[in-house]
């Protein structure tokens, strides 16, 4: 176990976490989700031998200053080791980026916040892509 695994260990939960740049990119070209306190991009990997649910966390310098972004950082960590329990298993890369709204809302919305967004991010695509085709002259 990595240092960087020893807070969400800490409260319980077997997640990990995304530290390399190419997984949060992959995950940023994958589903999204937006609240006012957050938003989720995240991807199912493919890459076979890493099982398990993983989370990256941003938080950008105009949110605020460096204890208010930190601040945020430790609420969003906290509210995905009790929201993320029930998708542990899945080979999933999530990336949070917080908004200032997070150092201020209640606890237990951002834990609703991040189960919804675990929801529609592990949605399945619909066959053809999931895009819209070309617009038809009425």
């Amino acid at each position: 176990m990595s240092a960087a695994d020893e807070p969400l260990a800490l409260l319980g939960a077997p997640l990990g976490r995304i530290t390399r740049r190419p997984d949060y990119l992959a995950a940023a070209a994958g589903r999204r989700f937006h609240t006012g306190r957050l938003t989720a991009q995240g991807r199912l990997r493919d890459e076979p031998g890493e099982a398990g649910l993983r989370f990256g966390f941003t938080v950008t310098k105009r949110t605020g200053h460096a204890t208010e972004r930190n601040r945020i950082r430790r609420r969003l960590k906290a509210a995905v080791a009790l929201a993320g329990a029930g998708h542990a298993a899945q080979p999933l890369d999530v990336v949070l980026i917080g908004r200032r709204e997070a150092l201020g809302a209640p606890f237990a919305l951002l834990v609703d916040d991040i189960r919804r967004a675990l929801a529609a991010v592990t949605k399945p695509r619909p066959p053809g892509g999931g895009r819209r085709g070309p617009k038809s002259e009425s």
